[in-house]
């Protein structure tokens, strides 16, 4: 991310980092950090926007993602869905991915997760 300030305006309640493998298909990194966070439903729509204009993508394209039970946020740079979490509406947001050039195996969104 290229402006980590924007990570001020959610509330992390828990960080993962998790270290990277070939299977990821991202020799550039060493780790992945995974914060589990808590953002309100007034709140969501803006963050979402905020994260997706500080994403840096000059050397690979990438992907923000939160969701609760109803609703499941895919954010790519300059491109936000807001889904409903069914199979039809994770098909576009997978196909968007790939055309991106995001490994297929990273974009395993299900309605079921």
């Amino acid at each position: 991310m290229a402006d980590k300030s924007v990570l001020n305006g959610v509330k992390i309640v828990k960080t993962e980092v998790e270290k990277v493998t070939e299977d990821h298909e991202t020799p550039w990194l060493k780790n992945w950090t995974i914060h589990e966070i808590e953002v309100s439903d007034d709140e969501a729509n803006n963050i979402a926007e905020n994260i997706s204009n500080a994403l840096d993508c000059s050397r690979a394209k990438w992907y923000v993602d939160f969701k609760d039970v109803n609703s499941h946020y895919v954010i790519f740079y300059q491109q936000v869905f807001h889904i409903n979490r069914t199979k039809k509406e994770y098909d576009r947001v997978r196909s968007y991915g790939i055309r991106l050039g995001i490994p297929e195996h990273q974009l395993d969104f299900s309605p079921d997760i």
